[in-house]
């Protein structure tokens, strides 16, 4: 890339530009863009330029994507990649990252993840370093989070988010190559030098074969490889999940981050496993308390709704015989971890956000009448699970 021309350097000598005043908006930007309080005009165009995935020149400033990198043979390759949220989507990206590492040979990633979702991704072999990404940091929050990002070279930013703020934070990386998504929104795709194809079905593909796209940019297959696993946690006490006899429990996670993808039958569900089955233990667990106002005997029941940690779910969901859950992302983790599933559906498509793959038996969904949970009654739900267990009897 060319230096500033010979006539832009005299005007600038002669009256350096600085942007320090203007309106706060216009600071701040500028300090997004290139890293720096109070940056001189100069480091912003050269900040800039080479933003764009696709060559132009103006007013002397040529304009040009990074140059393009190549994985050299034995040399160690660094990955960054961008998912502050939410749990299910930083699951299915979890598993894309574990996808690379077994195809792809002297891999290091590293991730950008709200502190909220941080523990999981920290759990997760295939994720090598963490950065924090604070929603509620604001501008000084950001710009802390660009310089500690600014400090590494990579060779690779995967930005599977797709919004303005994680274009913004990909725009600003040192790296060789930027890719995106062709779903990209909020403008977010000026800041990438290629974006992924989506798969054959377009928008109507599930939402983890969207980011398997990925994979091939690295040389790698658009498919599942190896498996997702997670660290030990020492000092995990989890015997309150066990059944009479060491029986292992069905865990039911109860609610969900949206309203709309609550099912209100669970308290029925468990009546009737229970009912069934004396020596069975039923879990419910989640992040928000869930009262289950005294209905159930302990050595059959717990609820540790409330008081569930991202860094103990991993292993409570390994425990579990099946998981029944809303659409949600420990609904993901248990389909991601090979443990049976049993997913609940209201308006959203569970073609598009459903356990995958859909086609594996121990993933299973039932979806409410017209996609309104509240025409969806247990008796229903225990019908499909019943079903479903018959076929690993």
């Amino acid at each position: 890339m060319p230096d500033i021309p010979a006539a832009d350097q005299r005007r600038l000598r002669r009256r350096p530009a600085e942007v320090s005043g203007g309106p706060p908006p216009v600071r701040l930007l500028c300090e997004a863009v290139t890293g720096r309080p109070r940056p001189h005009l100069t480091t912003v165009f050269r900040a800039v330029r080479g933003w764009f995935p696709f060559d132009f020149e103006w007013a002397g400033w040529k304009f040009a994507p990074f140059p393009a990198a190549g994985l050299a043979a034995g040399a160690m390759t660094e990955l960054l990649i961008i998912k502050p949220s939410s749990l299910g989507d930083i699951v299915h990206g979890l598993q894309v990252a574990a996808s690379l590492k077994a195809q792809v040979r002297h891999l290091r990633i590293s991730w950008v993840v709200r502190e909220i979702f941080a523990p999981i991704v920290r759990a997760c072999t295939a994720v090598d370093e963490v950065f924090i990404f604070e929603r509620g940091g604001g501008a000084k929050g950001f710009l802390r989070l660009v310089r500690e990002l600014r400090r590494r070279r990579y060779d690779w930013v995967f930005d599977f988010q797709g919004l303005l703020r994680t274009g913004l934070l990909t725009a600003r990386v040192q790296a060789d190559r930027k890719v995106g998504r062709s779903d990209a929104r909020e403008f977010s795709g000026v800041f990438y030098t290629e974006r992924v194809p989506l798969p054959p079905e377009g928008r109507r593909s599930h939402a983890l074969e969207i980011l398997l796209q990925f994979c091939p940019v690295l040389g790698a297959k658009p498919e599942l490889a190896g498996s997702l696993q997670f660290r030990e946690v020492e000092n995990l006490k989890l015997s309150f999940a066990d059944a009479r006899g060491g029986g292992r429990p069905i865990v039911m996670f109860v609610d969900s981050r949206r309203a709309e993808k609550c099912w209100g039958g669970f308290k029925q569900l468990t009546e009737l496993i229970l009912r069934e089955d004396r020596n069975r233990k039923v879990v419910w667990a989640g992040s928000g308390y869930v009262h289950d106002r005294g209905a159930f005997p302990p050595a059959q029941f717990a609820n540790v709704t409330g008081n569930t940690s991202l860094v103990s779910l991993p292993a409570l969901i390994r425990r579990a015989d099946w998981v029944i859950a809303n659409d949600s992302g420990p609904m993901h983790l248990a389909a991601a971890m090979g443990v049976r599933v049993l997913g609940i559906f209201g308006p959203t498509d569970p073609r598009l956000f459903g356990p995958f793959p859909p086609d594996r038996p121990g993933n299973v969904v039932v979806q409410a009448p017209v996609g309104d949970l509240k025409l969806l009654s247990a008796k229903d739900v225990y019908a499909r699970f019943q079903r479903a267990r018959a076929r690993f009897a």
